[in-house]
């Protein structure tokens, strides 16, 4: 009696969302969500008890696991006192987490505009590159996301803005990627004369150098495909960025905030950026929330001149505070470090799994933010499903999707990519549970290669 109830009550919950609610980038019918009634650590569970291994964390940004009172208990606590004031206003959280962030930022770095998400701290970045530098245009890369919103939607190259491609924000211009597996330039690492540093420099010449304001780049890629940066990319850009006069934007919104093992993804390459834009991580999910931080070069040049930037809901108290208490599980449970151990510990178990699976092509990984992706010949990199692949060349790919979910866990699943980017606090006992299933469901794909 009690299964037919729970059964009832999970189909009238999710009837009730496809009837009165729309869902991001999806057709609205045919679509077969699941009802989360709990979460807890790296475990979702539906209305039915069914329990979901999370290998995603959400969309990359449940950083410290589900469930954790520690937030709950300071958003409360904040909101008995003050939820709201006007961003004229100040409250203490706002300056305590302020303070907090100039701590683990790169030198020089020391103040803070608060935003809403990742796509309005991006779109903050932007205005200001431009306010700021008196240029226009802003170099970008083909395969990145930097968010939905116009100005984040063009500046990125995610294939999801073309529906809207008529209505692009002008004044973006894309570069090719610095994909060494799959080189646009057809070289090879390690023989290369780094022609994809050379390509951006030449697209700065053509543009007209004066004309550029910045340079915005992933501090570690993401959803296109976690593209490994070769080793002094970042540098190099740097040093043309300085040449040019050119800022330099790191989109942390995803890889920022001890993802990647670090701090920031863009610590891992030795470069201070002159602004980084974050988000996700930053309350881990738990509050909508984000941050533009810049240097301290760009915060002094606004000392007596009024920065025209705002947002209403700008340095919320109650965001604030949840930001504030998950910066300090960070530390508190040693989270960061945990990421590159287990990070490093997939990376093995995944050279392990290629013996078996003929299908895994390639694992891109920083910290716990990787992609596996699968091939139908290694020889030949022929993707499992290409990039921006249409319906009928999904198929495959939707079978190894439907069984992960079978199967119990729930990740992010995008053309021939498996994501592996599980919470912070995840053990190598729940990264085996995990691998398990991910690896029952790539044998699906295996039987697809070509040799």
């Amino acid at each position: 009696m009690s299964e037919t109830k729970a059964v009832s009550e999970a189909e009238k919950i999710i009837q009730d969302n496809l009837d009165y609610t729309l869902f991001s980038w999806s057709k609205q019918k045919g679509i077969s969500p699941i009802a989360i009634k709990n979460a807890k650590g790296v475990y979702l569970y539906d209305y039915d008890g069914k329990r979901y291994i999370d290998f995603s964390s959400g969309l990359m940004n449940v950083n410290i696991g589900h469930g954790n009172q520690r937030v709950t208990e300071a958003v409360v606590k904040q909101m008995q006192e003050v939820s709201y004031v006007t961003p004229s206003c100040v409250t203490k959280v706002r300056g305590e987490l302020g303070k907090k962030l100039a701590s683990i930022t790169p030198k020089g770095m020391n103040k803070a505009l608060f935003t809403v998400c990742g796509a309005t701290a991006i779109e903050n970045a932007i205005k200001l590159a431009r306010l700021y530098s008196g240029r226009h245009k802003i170099i970008t890369r083909y395969r990145a996301y930097h968010g939905a919103s116009y100005g984040a939607m063009s500046a990125g190259g995610d294939p999801r803005k073309i529906p809207a491609d008529s209505q692009q924000a002008p004044n973006f211009v894309h570069v090719e990627d610095p994909f060494c597996y799959r080189c646009p330039f057809g070289q090879t690492f390690g023989s290369c004369k780094y022609e994809c540093v050379s390509h951006v420099e030449r697209v700065i010449e053509f543009e007209g150098p004066g004309n550029v304001a910045a340079i915005l780049m992933e501090g570690e890629s993401g959803s296109s495909g976690c593209i490994k940066y070769p080793p002094e990319y970042f540098k190099k850009l740097k040093a043309i960025c300085d040449k040019h006069g050119i800022l330099l934007i790191a989109d942390e919104v995803m890889s920022g905030l001890g993802r990647t093992g670090k701090w920031f993804g863009i610590d891992h390459h030795g470069v201070i950026p002159d602004m980084i834009a974050t988000a996700k991580g930053l309350t881990a999910g738990y509050i909508p929330f984000g941050a533009l931080i810049v240097s301290d070069k760009i915060a002094a040049f606004y000392d007596d001149k009024p920065l025209m930037l705002g947002l209403t809901y700008s340095a919320h108290a109650v965001a604030c505070a949840a930001a504030l208490e998950v910066l300090k599980i960070y530390e508190d449970e040693n989270m960061i470090a945990n990421a590159a151990a287990m990070g490093k510990y997939i990376e093995g178990r995944i050279e392990e799994m290629k013996a078996k699976h003929p299908s895994i092509g390639d694992f891109r990984n920083t910290g716990l933010l990787g992609c596996i992706e699968l091939v139908k010949n290694r020889t030949t990199k022929e993707p499992m499903a290409p990039y921006n692949a249409k319906p009928d060349e999904m198929v495959i790919m939707n079978k190894v999707a439907a069984k992960i979910k079978e199967l119990g866990m729930y990740t992010f699943v995008r053309w021939g990519y498996i994501f592996i980017a599980p919470p912070l606090c995840i053990t190598k006992e729940e990264i085996e549970e995990g691998l398990a299933i991910i690896s029952q469901a790539i044998s699906i794909a295996d039987e697809y290669v070509v040799k």
